[in-house]
């Protein structure tokens, strides 16, 4: 077995702005595996708020012995160790546990949706990602979302209805929420709950601080639509507090440490009665086509990180009618160009 990797920035094709800061670009490290004439790709997105950086992950890989790792693969047994070596760091390890399944894969000779049990006829519309900006940017932004089934929006601030306004000026379709962390005031978040439901959002994501769990539970019981914990949920250990807090998850592989415990969290919420968003940091298709192999088993996806950056290292992956097509080439499908 034979591991390599490489600092790559990821450049977004407009700043990202969300409720409490703004960014241009994205810290990543792509990582390769290599075994019996196969390799298999991962990747970290690092965004900054997480914490971790091309000195973090540089310094958890030169402890991961790879030696350690045996095919066939014991995806409990691999994350017990990357989590032996140093709490945290949540996204390296899901570079390892990314390219260790496309790995898989390959050496197995089938695709990673069909080791992990999804059914390719079950994709749910992923949708597209618009940050906060002024008026004539986002204005721009929602145009570039022409030919997705749903748009996203970043909200949390003083502007918020006049966002969703310029989205229905010109389109209709149906638009997810995410506050991260943004609105403060009980009574009021859930007066704009209301007139957000009225203008077409079936979601919205972390309403308010993470920490703030009553604020978050008296919200998910009063609201006429879904409350997704984001923030408030990371790895697995987090989905059972999540119940009576929120109606649902967002299970992203970047929190996971990667698509096994990203797995593991869907099957969870699923057994306490808990909808799952799979949801998306800015990304390749290297980590996007690893969540849509799961996608399938949950009740939303916001997979767009191909459709967001500008120096994609690999192919973007086929989108039709706002869906991703899992095709059957062993591993994730990657292609290089």
């Amino acid at each position: 077995m034979k591991l390599t990797y490489q600092p790559f920035e990821l450049e977004l094709k407009h700043p990202f702005t969300i409720a409490r800061f703004s960014r241009t670009s994205t810290p990543l490290m792509l990582v390769q595996v290599e075994h019996d004439g196969q390799t298999g790709y991962g990747e970290a997105s690092m965004v900054p708020y997480m914490g971790e950086s091309h000195e973090s992950a540089a310094t958890f890989l030169r402890k991961v012995n790879i030696d350690e790792v045996k095919f066939p693969f014991n995806f409990e047994a691999i994350i017990n160790y990357l989590d032996s070596i140093a709490p945290g760091n949540p996204a390296i390890k899901a570079a390892l546990d990314i390219a260790l399944h496309d790995l898989e894969g390959k050496l197995l000779n089938k695709p990673c949706w069909q080791l992990a049990g999804s059914n390719p006829a079950l994709m749910p519309v992923t949708s597209f990602t618009i940050g906060i900006d002024t008026p004539e940017v986002f204005l721009k932004k929602v145009k570039e979302a022409q030919g997705f089934k749903v748009i996203k929006v970043k909200l949390g601030r003083d502007s918020d209805q006049q966002l969703i306004n310029i989205i229905r000026s010109v389109t209709d379709v149906p638009i997810y929420v995410d506050a991260n962390q943004g609105w403060t005031d009980r009574a009021q978040s859930l007066d704009m709950i209301y007139w957000l439901q009225a203008q077409g959002v079936v979601l919205i994501e972390q309403p308010m601080l993470k920490a703030d769990i009553d604020g978050n539970a008296w919200l998910t019981e009063n609201s006429p639509i879904p409350i997704i914990g984001d923030e408030a949920v990371q790895r697995l250990p987090d989905v059972e507090k999540a119940k009576g807090v929120y109606h649902g998850i967002n299970v992203k592989l970047m929190k996971a440490a990667g698509m096994h415990e990203a797995h593991q969290m869907i099957i969870k919420a699923k057994e306490l009665g808990l909808k799952v968003l799979m949801g998306c940091m800015s990304e390749t298709s290297c980590a996007t086509l690893a969540a849509t192999a799961l996608a399938p088993q949950c009740d939303w996806a916001d997979i767009d990180g191909p459709f967001l950056i500008s120096n994609n290292p690999f192919k973007t992956p086929d989108l039709v009618e706002g869906k991703y097509i899992l095709g059957n080439e062993p591993g994730l499908g990657i292609k290089l160009y």
